[in-house]
């Protein structure tokens, strides 16, 4: 999932960041309202975690915003005001969920997959599976014929990406952005040696192949009743 943390306040940034990242998460940050405004313009982002109080723009005008332009990310306002005027203007604004200063990292990751779930095109599950396998979203566990079998970060975000879209080729070029964000792509094999993990741990142990290569197109995850 990408995130955009809009935040000026350097050390939560930087906390949101290291946390998000460490649940596989990718994550960008800007620092004020016309940058978050810019960085949401550019790139897509499934969720938008945004501070009310923001130097250029604040998080009501920046929010109003993205949702004149058809903006379609979740978003979840961050603020230190707690009364009920303040939850109900930012909802009004177009906000999909509200979270009070200070608040526990657990509750932020767990409205974050609840906006997830009510996003019309997530599935409405904390698991994933495929054949024999299954990917538990909120324990970050996957289990393959019984085993569970340990992942990186990196690898359960990309093992999710191919969970989410069974069946279906994803282009390197795709599963990068996703997965490491575009500072990544560079990498160009990056993706590649990633699957070389993945295919070692789900694949390699079991007769049933669930990662398949499309030559000149990329890759797609397939269940045992596909192979």
């Amino acid at each position: 999932m990408r995130v955009l943390v809009v935040e000026d306040e350097a050390k939560i940034a930087a906390f949101l960041k290291r946390g998000l990242e460490e649940n596989t998460y990718v994550v960008d940050v800007a620092n004020d309202g016309e940058e978050g405004y810019e960085w949401a313009r550019t790139f897509t982002y499934d969720v938008i975690i945004l501070d009310i109080m923001l130097p250029k723009m604040d998080g009501i005008e920046l929010c109003k915003r993205l949702r004149r332009d058809s903006n379609s990310a979740n978003i979840i306002m961050l603020t230190a005001r707690h009364t009920v005027d303040d939850r109900i203007t930012g909802l009004d604004a177009g906000a999909d969920d509200y979270l009070v200063k200070p608040f526990a990292f657990g509750e932020l990751l767990a409205r974050l997959r609840a906006v997830q779930r009510r996003s019309s095109d997530q599935p409405r599950t904390t698991t994933l599976s495929a054949g024999d396998l299954t990917l538990d979203l909120v324990k970050h566990s996957a289990v393959r014929d019984g085993q569970t079998i340990d992942l990186s970060a990196k690898e359960f975000a990309l093992l999710e990406m191919l969970m989410r879209h069974p069946n279906q080729v994803l282009s390197r070029t795709l599963i990068a952005e996703h997965v490491w964000g575009y500072d990544f792509y560079n990498q160009s094999n990056v993706v590649d040696v990633y699957i070389r993990y993945l295919r070692r741990k789900i694949d390699d142990p079991f007769e049933t192949k669930l990662i398949q290569t499309v030559r000149g197109m990329g890759y797609k995850l397939t269940d045992d009743e596909t192979n």
